[in-house]
């Protein structure tokens, strides 16, 4: 059996950061802006989940068709792995066929890594009780909970980094390479690392996908700034904000903006600021890069990888990568 490993979690607080990360955000002047992780609270999770599940948004049905379509050859691909590693694990509901196909052979330790702890507890609840899998939950940042990972594995065997739903495409493109450095730095040679993307299709597709006919994405946007009253103690008036998604052609990216529908001013004391906004300004809660194939193989080549395979779904334009450490 693996050897057992303790329930890792991150000494910080969210509040003092949270507060911190809207205070620099909301005080930029040529775009406001707060971090898309917190979109991610409890109530914005399981917003996201109901968005998985729309008929506009199909990336995340093409992620889960491709790993339950080639987990098995993942796993024979890398079948002396013995630690899985989940950057943005979620509810981690897409992995379960790859560990359950990694521990037919040997038992393996799975690491899902979230900022969130109600993600972490439905991870759990969806992934906790694989025969074979022993569950090691990590509730940290992508980077610095890989690192603790990586601090733990000793002279055990290929550690996998799975990093899914394309995710990738939430950073900031020129820092998206960098990124993929950064995990390389915590890899050893033969390890390997599954990275999903959502390509490029056309752009009336891309709308739809992120401002649904329903409403659930911009009620998912919206309920930031729910968030940054009931933690921070502020004054937004969700009914004076409105979600838009637009197509940022230059950077090849979807953005999530909510936009003021009038001039107002909003407190937030935990943060110690107070914002004003002119109708029609925006913050910008997520920018959503999309890629095409020679791209992404080309900046995992210069963080180090070597490309193993690469699957793409029929049904939506939706790339996975299976890359080693070289």
């Amino acid at each position: 059996m693996a050897a057992t490993f303790p329930v890792l979690q991150r000494e910080f607080s969210p509040e003092s950061e949270f507060a911190v990360d809207v205070r620099a955000g909301l005080s930029q002047q040529a775009q406001k802006e707060i971090p898309s992780k917190y979109l991610y609270d409890g109530l914005g999770s399981a917003l996201f989940e109901a968005i998985c599940f729309l008929p506009e948004y199909g990336l995340h049905r093409a992620g889960a068709r491709l790993m339950c379509r080639h987990s098995s050859e993942i796993a024979r691909r890398m079948r002396s792995a013995t630690m899985v590693a989940e950057l943005g694990s979620g509810t981690g509901d897409n992995v379960r066929k790859l560990l359950e196909s990694l521990a037919s052979a040997d038992p393996i330790d799975y690491f899902p890594i979230d900022i969130s702890a109600h993600a972490l507890t439905r991870c759990r609840q969806e992934l906790g009780a694989i025969e074979g899998v022993r569950f090691n939950p990590v509730q940290s940042a992508y980077l610095e909970g890989l690192e603790e990972v990586s601090r733990l594995r000793g002279d055990a065997g290929k550690l996998i980094v799975l990093f899914l739903g394309s995710t990738i495409g939430n950073i900031d493109r020129h820092e998206a390479a960098r990124f993929c450095s950064q995990i390389r730095r915590h890899l050893r040679y033969g390890d390997g690392f599954v990275l999903a993307a959502d390509l490029e299709k056309p752009i009336s597709q891309l709308i739809s996908a992120y401002d649904d006919s329903v409403g659930v994405t911009a009620a998912f946007n919206l309920n930031v700034l729910a968030r940054i009253n009931r933690e921070l103690g502020a004054n937004f008036d969700l009914q004076q904000f409105a979600h838009e998604a637009r197509w940022n052609s230059a950077d090849r990216r979807i953005e999530m903006h909510l936009t003021s529908q009038r001039d107002q001013v909003v407190m937030i004391p935990a943060a110690n600021i107070k914002v004003s906004f002119r109708a029609g300004e925006t913050i910008r809660t997520e920018s959503c890069h999309k890629f095409n194939r020679p791209e992404v193989v080309e900046m995992a080549h210069r963080a180090g990888f070597r490309c193993e395979a690469l699957w793409i779904d029929p049904e939506w334009p939706f790339a996975q990568f299976l890359f080693s450490a070289a």
